[in-house]
């Protein structure tokens, strides 16, 4: 189960792609945002899911709704994933699932990330969220609908 909105999103720092570590509260301060977490790398669905992100970016991008996808893999993972794929955001790694386990994004036993985003508002409460395994674009398509609303 999902984080409730209206909630305050936990704060975090994770190594990212841009060769920095990335904090939400000072990367973002003040900024609404978006965090999806995915399983793994170069799996079909969560290529699939990160190139719709892709593919819509300009979207958040016009609504200065930065983006950040977290997963278990490695940096270098990461930025191959990224690379190949040319994502114009951040991939940050949650290897030890810190990050994923208190965003209620880890799955029990397994450990492996659920494919979960939220949308947070400028004070990092969570507005909204889609949470659901199998289709990563809905994911996409339900956070275009929830930032055209949150937009307005």
């Amino acid at each position: 189960m999902a984080l409730k909105t209206q909630t305050k999103a936990p704060n975090f720092s994770l190594s990212s792609t841009s060769e920095k570590t990335f904090t939400l509260s000072e990367d973002f301060k003040g900024k609404s945002c978006l965090i999806f977490f995915y399983p793994k790398d170069q799996t079909s669905g969560c290529t699939k899911e990160v190139c719709s992100f892709r593919d819509n970016f300009q979207l958040f991008k016009s609504l200065d709704i930065p983006i950040v996808g977290i997963s278990r893999d490695s940096i270098e993972s990461h930025e191959t994933f990224k690379k190949m794929h040319q994502l114009p955001f951040e991939l940050l790694s949650d290897t030890d699932g810190k990050v994923c386990k208190a965003y209620d994004a880890l799955m029990p036993i397994i450990k492996m990330p659920k494919r979960i985003t939220y949308l947070l508002d400028k004070e990092h409460r969570i507005v909204a969220f889609h949470e659901g395994l199998l289709d990563g674009p809905a994911h996409v398509k339900a956070m275009m609908e929830e930032v055209k609303d949150f937009a307005k």
